[in-house]
This record gives C-alpha cells, sequence and structure tokens, in this order.
C-alpha cells in the first residue's frame, strides 16, 4: 500500500486524549492518525520535501481535515520537520513490522525506531 497526500500533526491540547484503540494520545510516541488502516499497523511516512521518514503506529483514526492523509504524533512531525508548519506532503508505506525496521531521519545519523517509545 502506496498513498501520497498531505500530513499535519496534533498539538499539544490532545496530550492525554483518549485515541480509537483506546490508548491516551502521548505527543512523545511515534504514532498516528489514519482514516482507514487497521489500528496497530505500522507505515513508513516520508517526507517529499524533506527527504527524512520515521515509522510509526497507527493508534488514532483521522485526519477530519480535506485532503489531509495522515495525522502525526508531535515527535514523529519533529523528526520529519514538520512542527515548523502546519502540513507537509509525504508518502506513507504500509511495513510490516518494526522489529527489523529503523530509519535514519537525516544524514546526521539521528536514528528512529517504531516502538512507540521515547
Amino acid at each position: 500500500m502506496l498513498q501520497s497526500g498531505e500530513a499535519s500533526w496534533y498539538s499539544a491540547t490532545f496530550q492525554g486524549h483518549l485515541t480509537a484503540n483506546g490508548e491516551r494520545y502521548d505527543g512523545g510516541a511515534l504514532t498516528a492518525a489514519h482514516r482507514t488502516l487497521p489500528l496497530g499497523s505500522y507505515v513508513r511516512v516520508s517526507s517529499l520535501a524533506t527527504g527524512k521518514s520515521v515509522v510509526v503506529r497507527i493508534n488514532d483514526r483521522g485526519p477530519y481535515i480535506k485532503h489531509r492523509i495522515i495525522d502525526l504524533s508531535y515527535a514523529a512531525a519533529k523528526t520529519l520537520g514538520l512542527t515548523d508548519a502546519r502540513s507537509m506532503q509525504v508518502r506513507i508505506e504500509r511495513v510490516e513490522s518494526t522489529a527489523n525496521t529503523q530509519t535514519e531521519s537525516d544524514g546526521g545519523g539521528i536514528l528512529t525506531t517504531g516502538n512507540g517509545s521515547r
């Protein structure tokens, strides 16, 4: 599954709110909201502008703004360089699991894993 479109991120006002799978939103976790992907699935989100990518776990539904395809946690948005803007063009690709998945967020050696914790 490959999808391209606009990504946005959760504001701090959502911290602690319940997500669709019953978890509390944690801005420090690598999670995201998608309208149709199964809860608990993982996707690699790649910025078309910066070339950075991150693997996130889908734990919520949304976004509810037309033309947006994914809402990212603060941590995921920061990894992509999205926190300085309201939205960004991205490509999302479903990945099987994050057991062996690591993504380099930039050429500077910063590695992130999709294990949902920081």
